[in-house]
Order: structure tokens, then sequence, then C-alpha cells
């Protein structure tokens, strides 16, 4: 099913109370050619084949073309609704559908058929359901695990406001090779654009991790562009690095529709460049910033430069 991001009120029809804004031309350094490869649509029709979601699509990410192209995308579970309404997301927000019980099995199926070293599991905010949904994140690595046990995975978690403390725990239990939890912007641009969550708690979420699992590697993301200054994103760097956070990823933000969140501005690439400059300086084991960046894009060649560089830091 091809998502259609120029009719928002059909996709988003929660939030079509909302004013227009316009959105602005795209500089020439973000622009990306339409995906029309074979290995595109061989991608696609696997996993369509297996019934499934991702948020390559979900969320009109604009590196669909190259990554399926390779046979590289990140599976979304959980269903395509999601309970919270971030002003900047693509996916829809409502009422999800009762959890699949056998979609653990179809990740597992599709990850073997398209022969992923890395693969990356991210999902919807499932406030309906007791646990967040870790159980299904745990179901879903040890399907994994089960059929390709030579994968890397990397989970991309919600934040789980809504769950004791052992929801994180099921989680880290299945031992996934990196957990991912975006910050996605900075603290004050929170009640615009993340109002269902909390800065803090998301911070805190990747510091426990780290406790509960020292040798685990964590990794958060940013957006810019969204109004925020320049200190505050150096002030998160510091604030991920207190919480031991390894991998740190800023792309920047793009508006899917009218509908959503404004785009303030396109940062440079020049600015993009001194970012990762600062964030490596500030002790990141790991750190990718341009205009293109996505929590998943090159996900598997940065583990493993991920894991080289830890290797290094030790001595080995």
């Amino acid at each position: 099913m091809t998502r259609d991001l120029k009719m928002p009120d059909q996709r988003h029809p929660e939030k079509a109370h909302r004013p227009d804004n316009a959105q602005p031309k795209k500089p020439d350094w973000i622009r990306v050619k339409a995906p029309t490869s074979e290995g595109y649509k061989q991608t696609r029709n696997t996993l369509r084949q297996h019934r499934l979601s991702t948020v390559c699509e979900e969320a009109g990410c604009p590196n669909v073309g190259e990554c399926w192209s390779q046979g590289h995308a990140t599976m979304m579970i959980m269903g395509e609704i999601c309970t919270r309404g971030c002003t900047f997301c693509n996916v829809a927000t409502g009422k999800p559908e009762a959890l699949d019980v056998f979609e653990p099995g179809r990740v597992a199926d599709a990850v073997k058929k398209l022969g992923l070293k890395h693969v990356v599991i991210t999902s919807v905010d499932r406030d309906d359901v007791a646990d967040g949904g870790a159980e299904h994140f745990a179901r879903t690595i040890r399907a994994i695990r089960r059929q390709s046990p030579g994968s890397t995975i990397e989970v991309l978690t919600p934040d789980f406001l809504r769950c004791g403390p052992e929801a994180l725990e099921v989680v880290v239990a299945a031992r996934p090779d990196v957990f991912n939890h975006n910050l996605e912007t900075v603290p004050g641009l929170y009640p615009s654009v993340r109002p269902g969550a909390r800065y803090f708690h998301s911070l805190r979420l990747l510091q426990r991790v780290k406790e509960l699992d020292p040798t685990m590697f964590t990794k958060s993301g940013l957006m810019v562009g969204l109004g925020e200054e320049a200190e505050a994103v150096r002030q998160v760097m510091d604030d991920m690095r207190a919480a031991d956070v390894d991998f740190l990823t800023i792309g920047q933000y793009l508006q899917p529709t009218p509908k959503h969140h404004r785009v303030d501005r396109f940062v440079t690439p020049e600015e993009f460049a001194a970012y990762e400059k600062a964030a490596f300086g500030k002790g990141f084991l790991m750190v990718s910033a341009t205009p293109l960046t996505r929590s998943s894009y090159h996900a598997g060649d940065d583990f493993a430069r991920l894991r080289e560089a830890r290797l290094a830091k030790l001595g080995v």
C-alpha cells in the first residue's frame, strides 16, 4: 500500500484540526532520487508477502530508496497506529488493534529471507498495552535469534512511560545488541513536539539500560531544524553522556505534511559537521550527524564501527 503524503486529512484525520504550516522548499543537500531499483522492489515485495510494516514507509523516510535497494529495512512492529500524537511524526494516531501474536515469527522469516546481517526493530507507542509492548519486542528478538543466529539486532523502543520498571527489564533481558531510544529534540520543545513524552524519563530509560547491562550498546537520536538553539543541542549531548549513551544520531527534521510541526530552518552540512565534532569531543563512541541521518540509516555499518571503537577504547 503506497502512502499518499499529499492528503493529510485522509492519512491523519486526528491532525485535521491543526492549522496548516507552510512547507519550505528543500535545499539541494536534502534532495534524494525516487526509488526505482530492482533491489528496492524485491525488498518491498518481501515485506508485503510477510504483511509487515516499516518505519521507512510510515515515517516517510527520505532514505527508503537507498536502504531498500540494498535489502535493508527497519521493521515496525505492533501495528501502524500509535497511541501518541507527536507533531513531527507521520505515523497515524488512534486506537490500535490487538497485538498480532504471529508477528514476531513473520519478522524473523523476513529477516532470514532478506539475509539481513543487522536488523532494526522499532514500533509505535502502545500505551493501551499493560507492558507497552515490551514482551512483544522480546518475542521478536528471540524469534530472530532462532532463525538468524548470526544477525545482530538493534531495537528502537518507545519510552514505556506508563509501565512499571519491569517492562524495560523484559526487553534488556532479551539481549538486543543495541538499545536505541530517541530523545528526538531538546527539552524546551517537548510540549510542542513530543507532548506525550517526558524528556527526563526518556533520558533515565537510557541510563537504566546501562545499569541493567553495562555491556549493551545504547543509542539515541535528535532532529534539528525544529527551532532549537545550538547550545541546547550541546546540552542534550552532555545529558546523554551523563547517561552513558554510546551512539548519537542527528538529522534534519523534514515536515511530512502541512498539518505537522513546521520546519524552522534547514541546518547546513557545515553545522552538522560541527555537531559531529562536538559530540566526539564529549566522548561518544559513534556519531552520525548529517542532514539525511536517521536512526537506522546505515545502522549495520555504524554498528560495526561502534564495536571497533569500543575495542579501541579498551585497548584490545
